[in-house]
């Protein structure tokens, strides 16, 4: 497969927009699921989760840096990694399209389970953002997984609409 310079250019246009709106897709889904869980499953989870994951890399990150913030440029703060992971996630897809023959679900699909995987279930236990893995219920992994899956679908959806509007999508 031959990817020119423009379209890895645009590929870098397209990518906010893509992770922006499947967060946006990504939210209900998640919190749907979270609603249809027991009574007892929510308990548990809320139990354990000790603060917003996106929130505590913000104070965590910031606070390497002697920045602590307070009130809603706190709030502002954790809501701009949590938008700022996804969109920097986003390319993820368009190397998956790009570089393999895995057609737009597929890619959509491993994008947003390798999202899951080595964010969620790594990365954000092991830098402290969230509680270990092991201290949550099984259904909170899998929720947070298929809300991911989302996140992928949808990051697909805006790709493939956007190549397809400026004539670059690539075959499959």
């Amino acid at each position: 497969m031959n990817t020119t310079t423009a379209d890895l250019l645009a590929d870098a246009v397209i990518a906010p927009a893509a992770g922006y709106a499947a967060t946006k897709v990504m939210e209900p889904v998640s919190m749907k699921l979270y609603q249809l869980e027991s009574d007892e499953t929510r308990r548990r989870e809320d139990a354990a989760r000790p603060g917003s994951p996106s929130q505590i890399a913000a104070d965590k990150t910031l606070g390497l840096l002697g920045i602590h913030l307070k009130g809603k440029a706190r709030g502002q703060a954790g809501a701009a990694l949590h938008y700022g992971l996804a969109i920097s996630w986003a390319p993820v897809y368009a190397l998956l399209r790009r570089t393999t023959g895995l057609t737009p679900v597929a890619a959509g699909l491993a994008s947003g389970a390798a999202m899951s995987l080595i964010v969620d279930e790594g990365i954000t236990p092991l830098a402290g953002f969230s509680a270990p893995n092991r201290t949550y219920p099984a259904v909170t992994h899998l929720r947070g997984f298929a809300a991911h899956l989302a996140f992928g679908l949808a990051v697909a959806a805006v790709t493939e609409t956007a190549w397809t509007i400026l004539g670059r999508r690539p075959p499959h």
